[in-house]
């Protein structure tokens, strides 16, 4: 009887042992085999709906077309400056190329209403009404299938940290981070300061609450190894509108 006694004794936490190890395993196995959460739903903040630029600085040249010659602001080469001296706007209609001022390295400085969607769950569509252009972000492992380069380029996307904080075990405030290639030659600002097809565009998308409606604030990087002597770093902001009641998309022009 002792024998079998203490085999039983023996027996029971191996088997418990084991019992705990498959159960480990299994859910181990678990979430190794679950899909990837979307975009969407691991979105920092809810960038969707209607959104309105809000200018406050440099108004004179972001309202109306800026004069030919007026560069202030911009960290321009040698040639960028031969480029922009010979902008021509009636040249560029006549060429259809009166969307260079509309490009994503320059948009997001234009007085435009935007409205973001979801395309899909791990892909944001952003349109503009100024212009009437699009953009597409990518998430994920999407990468770009090449071709002519675009207006708007190719952008992907991710939600990235933007702070570590002071405790470890805290979270992370995170952002939309975009970075578009691929981009057709275009401006800067819509006077013919140019970027070339070479520039990197990175943007920053931040969301703030606020009492009377959200703020988005959207930091541009451009860097252009043949037009910009350093990177050009700007921040513009939008407010969040109710529905898109002013919506109002308007055809590219050069020359207004």
């Amino acid at each position: 009887m002792r024998n079998v006694t203490r085999l039983t004794t023996f027996a029971v936490p191996v088997l418990l042992a084991g019992l705990l190890c498959v159960e480990i395993s299994a859910q181990g196995q678990g979430r190794g085999s679950a899909a990837p959460q979307t975009a969407q739903a691991s979105a920092a903040f809810d960038i969707t709906g209607y959104w309105v630029a809000v200018i406050t600085q440099d108004w004179r040249l972001r309202m109306v077309m800026p004069p030919k010659g007026d560069y202030m602001g911009f960290p321009m080469t040698v040639e960028s400056k031969k480029v922009a001296d010979v902008w021509d706007p009636a040249k560029d209609e006549a060429a259809g190329e009166q969307c260079k001022g509309y490009g994503a390295a320059g948009l997001m400085r234009l007085p435009t209403r935007l409205h973001v969607t979801w395309q899909d769950a791990n892909t944001l569509r952003m349109d503009a009404d100024f212009g009437t252009q699009t953009r597409v972000f990518h998430f994920g492992e999407w990468t770009s299938p090449g071709g002519a380069p675009t207006w708007q380029g190719d952008s992907v996307a991710t939600w990235s940290p933007r702070r570590v904080l002071a405790a470890p075990s805290s979270p992370k405030a995170r952002g939309l981070k975009v970075v578009t290639t691929n981009m057709r030659p275009a401006y800067l600002r819509r006077n013919g300061v140019p970027y070339s097809a070479g520039a990197t565009l990175t943007e920053y998308f931040d969301v703030f609450p606020e009492p009377d409606g959200d703020m988005m604030i959207v930091t541009t990087v451009v860097e252009d190894p043949i037009y910009l002597y350093n990177p050009l770093i700007v921040a513009s902001h939008f407010k969040k509108e109710p529905n898109g009641a002013k919506w109002d998309p308007t055809p590219c022009s050069a020359k207004w």
